[in-house]
């Protein structure tokens, strides 16, 4: 079922309240897990018939939020990179200000420890989320569209073109001056963290671009 935050209404794109993450496989409306629902009609010339299932869009939940391991875009990470991080720091106009023990240009979901971008969904989820029903069930992970997505703090759950909607990855980004909620931290990457972050600082900005449809 489509995602949505505490704060969200039962219209059809929450972006109000704090930002939290998703599954891009069942996140959006439209998306490959979206809830679906067949309608039955009756009386027509040939006889009753039910419809191919369609999503159901009226039926939000939160079922398919998702944090990840302290990956949230409601969040800062203190000036520099270094190892070991520095001790925490203290709250910041209501944003959690945290070690930096994150890698810069990390995009969640996709980076791998190494640095590169994965091939596929193997990060999201066991045995990449997908199965291949058909033969032996072996697992065939999605291999487009399979990053973490995030909505809230202005920021849209379903982007892209509908009614198989996407979403807005999330990478690492790091300010050069102070940046507001809802600015560009670094060209197409958005601050959705809830405050001001200033130079030097991090969080997981917001693609501007829709992401790939799930495959």
């Amino acid at each position: 079922m489509p995602s949505m935050n505490a704060s969200g209404t039962a219209a059809s794109n929450p972006s109000l309240g704090l930002a939290v993450m998703m599954s891009s496989f069942a996140g959006p409306k439209g998306s490959p897990f979206d809830a679906k629902k067949a309608v039955f009609y009756d009386n027509l010339p040939g006889g009753n018939a039910w419809t191919a299932p369609v999503s159901d869009t009226a039926n939000l939940s939160t079922g398919a939020l998702s944090t990840g391991i302290g990956f949230g875009p409601n969040l800062a990470v203190a000036k520099g990179f270094t190892d070991p991080p520095p001790a925490y720091t203290i709250d910041k106009v209501g944003v959690l200000v945290i070690p930096p023990n994150f890698t810069d240009d990390y995009t969640v979901g996709v980076t791998l420890p190494a640095g590169t971008g994965a091939a596929d969904s193997r990060l999201v989820a066991i045995g990449g989320g997908k199965s291949d029903a058909t033969a032996d069930a072996r697992p065939v992970p999605y291999t487009a569209g399979f990053g973490l997505l995030g909505f809230g703090e202005g920021g849209s759950r379903d982007a892209g073109a509908g009614p198989a909607f996407t979403g807005f990855e999330k990478k690492m980004v790091t300010a050069t001056g102070t940046v507001a909620n809802g600015a560009a931290i670094e060209t197409g990457w958005i601050n959705r963290s809830g405050g001001s972050i200033v130079s030097g600082q991090s969080t997981f900005g917001s693609a501007t671009a829709a992401s790939a449809a799930v495959a």
